[in-house]
């Protein structure tokens, strides 16, 4: 954005009542300036759930009837797909790496637990 630039016009106002008041905004004054220095990482971490997620996602749509049952079949599917695809990812970890976290780290399995 250029320098220089108000990010934060006046807003209109409309006479009432003998007085002038500002229209409301649905958003803050911070709002712009916020967003004007774009996406943080976990917007594009949550885009790119969001969009491995799209085939659940359209069927949420079409669910009238919300009830625990259905969140928690919900849920279990996400975390099923979820899971699916981390094991089927070309380079384990590749989600944390291209948004920036770190891979975390596999637990020593029991039986090499119990041999140290």
């Amino acid at each position: 954005m250029p320098s220089g630039c108000d990010v934060s016009p006046t807003p209109p106002s409309i006479p009432t009542d003998g007085r002038v008041r500002p229209i409301g905004y649905v958003r803050s004054g911070t709002y712009a300036r916020n967003v004007s220095q774009g996406p943080t990482r976990i917007d594009l971490l949550e885009l790119d759930i969001d969009v491995r997620l799209s085939d659940l996602w359209r069927e949420a749509v079409d669910v009238s009837d919300w009830n625990l049952e259905v969140v928690a079949a919900f849920i279990r599917a996400a975390y099923g797909k979820g899971y699916c695809d981390a094991l089927t990812e070309e380079s384990p970890g590749a989600l944390c790496l291209e948004h920036g976290y770190r891979i975390p780290e596999r637990p020593m399995p029991v039986q090499d637990r119990e041999a140290a």
